[in-house]
C-alpha cells in the first residue's frame, strides 16, 4: 500500500525536504515554484500585469484554498500517507506563522507549575481555518494569554497543524503552541503498526513532524495514541518519542513534545489518570505527560511521591475536562475546584476544552462567560510577563468584533474574526473592594479606537476611597531615556483618569510629576510654539478627529528603567455618596521619543518592494469578480499591519475619471489573497496598493507604498 512505499524511501524524501527557511519573521521560505521566485525578484519598474479573462475550473489546491471564495485556509493531514509524502515545496505559505515567540518572565523552563490549554472545539478548523479572517457575528476566541503557558490545538485528524491565526496570537504573548498527532481506533492501530515497524520508519514520521513544525512556525506536539499497540510497536514508541523530542529541541529551540496518558508499556489501551509504572517509559522519553481526566486527589498525592517524578512534577500536566464528563473533580464553572487540588500538590494543569463557555451557552454572552470562567480560576493561575522592545502598543483588540475601527472611525460594520489582528491583551479582572467598592475590566465591542473592541474599566468608588487602581498590563519593557506615552480614552463624568507606570531599577514613574502634553496641543492647529515632540508626533499620526476620545501624551525622563506594570487610576472628589464610573480605553502607546525626532528611525528607507501578483482566478455572477494573491517584500518587524487597497485607473472610455482608493482589507503578513473583489467590466486598468502601517499605527508616506497595475480584457469566444 501507499504507506509502505513511502516508508521505504526515507532517504530520498529527506533530501527533498531539507530546511530552507525560518518561519515567523525569518527569511523567505523557498517553497514557491520558479515562476513565483522570478516574479518576486523582478525589477521594481516591471509592475504591470495583463490578463485575458478566462473562466476555468478551480485551478488551486482545495486543501489550501476555499473552493467558493479562493481564500487561503488552514488544514490538517488525515493519513499516514499524507504525512510521509509531505514536502516543503507543497506547503501552504499562507499558514506560516508570522509572529516570533515573545520572551517571557519568568522563562517557561523555570516555571514549576505550568498551565496548558487544549483547544478542542466542534472538530476544529471552524472560522479560524480562514487564514485572513472571516465574517462572523459570534466567533470563539481566547484572550487570557497571560494566565497560560502552552496552547494545544486539537482535532481528531491524524496531524493537526495549528491555524496560523492561533500561533500568531499566542506568540505575541510568549505562549508555546503545540499541534496534535493522534491515532485512533482500528485505522489508527494500522497506522501505528506501519510507522513503528522499525527505526527507519519511525524516524521518517518524526522527521516529517519536525519539518512541519519548523515550516509553519509553531512549537511542538501532543502525541495522543488512542489505540492498542503490538509488542513491536510499543517497543518502538518510546524510541520514536525520544527521537522526535531530540530533533524538535535541535531544530526548534524551546519546543516541547508531550505524551497523552492512554497506552501502557505493554501496548494495552488503558487510561491511568496519573503517571505510574505502567506509562513512565513514555514520560521519560519526552518533555512531559498530559494525564487523563478521571483522577482523584489520591492520584495527585501518589505522583508527588513517585521517584520517577522527582524533579519533574511540573512536567506532569493533570488533565481537567471542562465539560465534566464521567467521574471528574470540578468542571464547568467549578473547574477551580480541580485547579485548587492540582496546585496544592505542585503539579501543572492541562485545561481541556474551555470552549465549553461558548459551545454550551448563549453566544451573545460569550465574553462575559469567558471572563467569569477565567476569573474563577485566577487564584490558581500565574501571571506571566511577556517581554517587548519599544514601541509597546495595544489597542486591546481581541481579534474579533461587531465592527472594525481605525483611529476611532468605523471602517467596516460587519462582524469579523481574525486572531492575527489581536493586540497584546490586558489583564481582565473583577474585584470587590471594601465598603461596597467595585472594579472590573472587560473588552467592549460597542466602541473602539482600533480593531474590534476597547478596554472598559468600570465600577464604583465608595466614599472611603479617593481612588481605585486597575492594573491592566504586566509586562517587561526596557524604557528609553526619553519616553513618550500616548493614552487615548473616554471617561465618564465625575472622575479623573491618570496613568501609573511601575518600573524596576528606578523609582515609581507616574503621570504626576512628569511633563504633561495636553490633549488640545495634540491638534495640528495648536502646534505653533508647542513642544517639538508634539509636532513630530502629530505629523506622524495625521489629523485626528477623536469624536469624544481624550488623547494625552506624557514625556518621561528616565535612566536604566524597565516597565513592569501599567495601571489606570480612577479618582473622585470627596463626598458621602458612591461614585459609579466607567472609562473606555482605546489605546496605550509607549515609544522612544528619539524615534519621533529622527524619522529615519521610525520608517525604513526602503518602500514596499517587488509586489508579485499570481494565482489569478476570474469568476462571474451578477458582476465580474477578481481573485488573486499579492506578495511583497517588507521588513515585517516594522509593520503593525498592511492596508491593501485598489482603484480603477481607466476603463474603455478614456473620459472615465480616476477612481478613489478603496480599502480591501488589512494584511498581517507580506502575503494577501484578494477574494471576490467586484471589478469593472473589461477592458480596464486597475491599481492594487499595499500601504504599510508602522508599529506605532502611523501611515507611512506614499513613497513607501507598493503598487501593481493590472489590465484585463475579455478572451475570445467568452
Amino acid at each position: 500500500m501507499a504507506e509502505e512505499r513511502n516508508l521505504s524511501s526515507r532517504k530520498r524524501r529527506r533530501e527533498e525536504t531539507e530546511t530552507v527557511a525560518q518561519p515567523a519573521g525569518g527569511k523567505l521560505q523557498k517553497t514557491e515554484n520558479d515562476s513565483l521566485e522570478s516574479c518576486l525578484d523582478q525589477p521594481v519598474d516591471l509592475r504591470g500585469v495583463h490578463e485575458v479573462i478566462k473562466y476555468e475550473p478551480f485551478p488551486l489546491s482545495v486543501k489550501h484554498y476555499d473552493l467558493d471564495t479562493t481564500e487561503p485556509i488552514s488544514y490538517s493531514l488525515k493519513s499516514l500517507d499524507e504525512l510521509l509524502s509531505w514536502k516543503l515545496s507543497e506547503a501552504n505559505l499562507f499558514n506560516v506563522a508570522t509572529v516570533p515567540l515573545a520572551n517571557r518572565q519568568p522563562p517557561l523552563a523555570s516555571c514549576q507549575m505550568k498551565t496548558l490549554v487544549c483547544h478542542d472545539m466542534m472538530g476544529g478548523y471552524l472560522e479560524d481555518r480562514f487564514v485572513q479572517g472571516a465574517e462572523s457575528e459570534a466567533p470563539y476566541a481566547f484572550y487570557h494569554w497571560q494566565y497560560i503557558d502552552i496552547f494545544n490545538y486539537f482535532s481528531h485528524n491524524m496531524v493537526t497543524i495549528p491555524p496560523a491565526v492561533w500561533t500568531n496570537a499566542a506568540h505575541k504573548h510568549g505562549v508555546l503552541v503545540l499541534g496534535t498527532f493522534i491515532t485512533e481506533w482500528t485505522d489508527g492501530g494500522k497506522m501505528c503498526e506501519l510507522f513503528l515497524a522499525e527505526e527507519e520508519s519511525y524516524r521518517t514520521a518524526a522527521d516529517r513532524l519536525v519539518q512541519i513544525t519548523h515550516c509553519y512556525g509553531f512549537d511542538g506536539w501532543l502525541i495522543n495514541i488512542e489505540n492498542s499497540l503490538s509488542e513491536m510497536a510499543v517497543k518502538n514508541m518510546p524510541r520514536f518519542l525520544r527521537y522526535l523530542t531530540d530533533q524538535m529541541h535541535e531544530r526548534v529551540p524551546g519546543s516541547m513534545v508531550l505524551w497523552y496518558d492512554s497506552v501502557l508499556e505493554d501496548g494495552t489501551l488503558k487510561w491511568q489518570n496519573e503517571l505510574n509504572s505502567s506509562n513512565r517509559v513514555f514520560f521519560q522519553a519526552c518533555d512531559g505527560i498530559f494525564t487523563n481526566y478521571n483522577w482523584t486527589e489520591q492520584s495527585l498525592q501518589w505522583m508527588t511521591s513517585y521517584p520517577v517524578a522527582e524533579g519533574r512534577l511540573g512536567d506532569i500536566y493533570v488533565g481537567v475536562d471542562v465539560f465534566a464528563r464521567s467521574e471528574v473533580v470540578g468542571g464547568k464553572f467549578e473547574t477551580n475546584k480541580a485547579l485548587k487540588l492540582i496546585r496544592k500538590h505542585g503539579l501543572s494543569a492541562a485545561i481541556f476544552a474551555p470552549g465549553w463557555v461558548y459551545e454550551c451557552h448563549d453566544k451573545k454572552a460569550f465574553r462575559s462567560n469567558q471572563d467569569k470562567f477565567w476569573g474563577l480560576l485566577s487564584d490558581f493561575l500565574y501571571i506571566r510577563r511577556p517581554s517587548f522592545q519599544l514601541p509597546f502598543v495595544s489597542s486591546f483588540c481581541q481579534g474579533f468584533g461587531k465592527s472594525f475601527y481605525w483611529k476611532g472611525k468605523v471602517e467596516s460594520s460587519t462582524g469579523w474574526f481574525n486572531l492575527s489582528a489581536q493586540e497584546v491583551q490586558p489583564l481582565y479582572l473583577k474585584e470587590e473592594l471594601e465598603n461596597g467598592g467595585q472594579l472590573a475590566t472587560r473588552g467592549c465591542p460597542d466602541d473602539a479606537w482600533s480593531g474590534g473592541c476597547s478596554l472598559l474599566v468600570e465600577g464604583v468608588i465608595p466614599p472611603t476611597h479617593s481612588k481605585v487602581c486597575a492594573r491592566i498590563f504586566s509586562v517587561h519593557v526596557p524604557l528609553a531615556p526619553s519616553t513618550l506615552v500616548s493614552f487615548i480614552y473616554k471617561p465618564s463624568e465625575g472622575v479623573k483618569v491618570s496613568l501609573e507606570l511601575k518600573t524596576i531599577d528606578a523609582a515609581l514613574c507616574s503621570y504626576e510629576g512628569v511633563q504633561d502634553i495636553s490633549y488640545t496641543s495634540v491638534q495640528p492647529k495648536a502646534l505653533e510654539g508647542d513642544h517639538k515632540l508634539v509636532k513630530c508626533f502629530t505629523e506622524s499620526c495625521g489629523a485626528w478627529r477623536p469624536d469624544g476620545w481624550t488623547v494625552r501624551c506624557f514625556l518621561l525622563e528616565l535612566s536604566g528603567c524597565a516597565l513592569r506594570s501599567i495601571c489606570v487610576n480612577m479618582s473622585r472628589e470627596p463626598g458621602n455618596e458612591d461614585v459609579p464610573f466607567s472609562c473606555r480605553i482605546g489605546e496605550i502607546m509607549i515609544l522612544d521619543a528619539k524615534s519621533l525626532l529622527e524619522p529615519s528611525l521610525l520608517a525604513p528607507s526602503l518602500p514596499v518592494q517587488n509586489i508579485c501578483l499570481y494565482d489569478i482566478v476570474w469568476r462571474r455572477g451578477e458582476r465580474l469578480h477578481f481573485n488573486a494573491t499579492l506578495r511583497w517584500r517588507y521588513p515585517t518587524q516594522l509593520a503593525r499591519h498592511f492596508r491593501v487597497l485598489w482603484r480603477r485607473l481607466r476603463g474603455p472610455d478614456p473620459r472615465t475619471p480616476l477612481g478613489p482608493l478603496v480599502l480591501i482589507s488589512q494584511a498581517y503578513s507580506t502575503m494577501f489573497r484578494v477574494s471576490k473583489l467586484a471589478v469593472p467590466e473589461p477592458p480596464c486598468l486597475l491599481e492594487l496598493v499595499v500601504q504599510p502601517v508602522s508599529r506605532e499605527g502611523f501611515s507611512l508616506p506614499e513613497s513607501h507604498w507598493g503598487r501593481r497595475t493590472l489590465s484585463y480584457a475579455e478572451g475570445e469566444g467568452v
